[in-house]
């Protein structure tokens, strides 16, 4: 591979929560015991040096030393259509349907205010991600939770029916839905995601479509953007994007939101606006135009190789090593989200010990029971092939 996704780097005292808050943190468990060094496997980001072209245009922009107001680039908005259409097939996008947005969450919060009262009832679907149910509820929204459900072959479906009937029963008319699904890592096929949208529709839904994991695809699966499968979804869904998670600068913060709905735009940049604090940094513009080059692209496809065979061998762990786990393997995403519930009945453990167990030996897992699954634990495999090995041979040893 031409890119560097095998050294194990140093990220003690670099400004990293993932190394240096554990055992800190007053909601964890707590560091490892001695003789034993952390695996950051909890915190949602990446353990590989990131693209060297966001490095160098950085770099490129810090030598100039002035860093006054500025509007954002011709070349910001044409390097987020390019990176659309060349990754996902996205046709017809232009600079006018764009915004910023300071972070995903941001964007999900400002699209509530936007289009919601003060207490509604928005729809998720569960597993549903943490920052969903801590941003919404924080403002005073009610979540209502539409299960996946897993088929025969351990797949995670959506349930419509159940979708539909919540819907009606609580009168709501916003939903957020995850695409590729965080945290189970579903990529979504076309007519998975044309059933919803014919749920939302009948509903009269506004729909914000968290797609930032869209380009993390694992074993060739492709990602379907939301907006693209019919004319009502195209003018229904506000769908939110980043380089954050897919080039590691979620510390740069900078995402953005595709928005083709006037309607729906102008409510959403007014409503985004009254904040005073949705402002673009001049470097994460820059970083952003790194990431969507061409040297990005190669890299992001060497990513999701080295993802792939983390997945690959992590699930195949799983299943010849610990019995009592189950997970239903990714299609996206870094991450695994697995079911402890058998494990903790027959050894008579609760998730908390188990948890504590790995965290002792240096295997900073996630606790997985925000994600609204009571024997969950959430694991990120984004980091070198030879400390997931590490990691999954210190809990066969010690702890399963």
């Amino acid at each position: 591979m031409k890119y560097d996704f095998t050294s194990i780097m140093d990220r003690h005292g670099m400004d990293s929560i993932a190394v240096d808050s554990p055992g800190k943190e007053p909601t964890a468990p707590g560091g490892p015991k001695e003789g034993f060094d952390v695996i950051p496997m909890w915190v949602a980001d990446m353990n590989f040096p990131t693209v060297p072209s966001i490095s160098r245009a950085l770099a490129d922009r810090a030598a100039h030393p002035a860093f006054g107001y500025f509007n954002p680039s011709d070349d910001y908005f044409n390097s987020i259509i390019s990176w659309q259409e060349t990754r996902n097939q996205v046709t017809g996008l232009s600079k006018e349907h764009i915004g910023y947005e300071n972070g995903v969450l941001g964007c999900v919060v400002s699209a509530a205010q936007a289009f919601c009262s003060a207490g509604d009832k928005i729809l998720v679907h569960a597993p549903t991600y943490i920052g969903f149910t801590f941003s919404l509820t924080n403002v005073g929204y009610k979540l209502i939770l539409s299960d996946l459900v897993q088929d025969q072959d351990g797949v995670w479906r959506m349930d419509y029916e159940d979708m539909d009937r919540k819907l009606k029963e609580h009168s709501i008319h916003f939903a957020i839905f995850c695409s590729p699904h965080n945290p189970t890592g579903r990529v979504w096929e076309k007519w998975e995601i044309e059933k919803a949208m014919e749920v939302y529709r009948e509903n009269d839904c506004v729909v914000v479509s968290d797609e930032i994991w869209s380009d993390i695809l694992l074993d060739g699966h492709k990602h379907i953007p939301t907006q693209s499968v019919s004319q009502d979804a195209r003018n229904r869904v506000i769908a939110v994007y980043a380089p954050s998670k897919t080039f590691n600068l979620a510390g740069l913060v900078g995402s953005y939101h595709i928005v083709y709905s006037r309607y729906l735009r102008d409510r959403l940049t007014k409503q985004s606006s009254l904040c005073h604090y949705n402002s673009q940094n001049v470097m994460s513009m820059h970083a952003l135009i790194g990431a969507y080059s061409e040297e990005g692209h190669q890299w992001v496809d060497e990513l999701c190789q080295v993802l792939s065979g983390n997945v690959d061998y992590a699930c195949n762990y799983i299943a010849s090593h610990f019995k009592g786990i189950s997970l239903s393997r990714p299609q996206g995403t870094y991450m695994l989200y697995l079911d402890c519930s058998a494990w903790c009945r027959e050894h008579d453990k609760t998730l908390d010990e188990l948890l504590r167990a790995g965290w002792d030996v240096g295997v900073i897992w996630q606790d997985g029971r925000p994600f609204n699954k009571p024997f969950a634990i959430r694991m990120n495999l984004a980091l070198p092939l030879s400390r997931v090995k590490e990691a999954f041979e210190r809990l066969s040893r010690y702890v399963f």
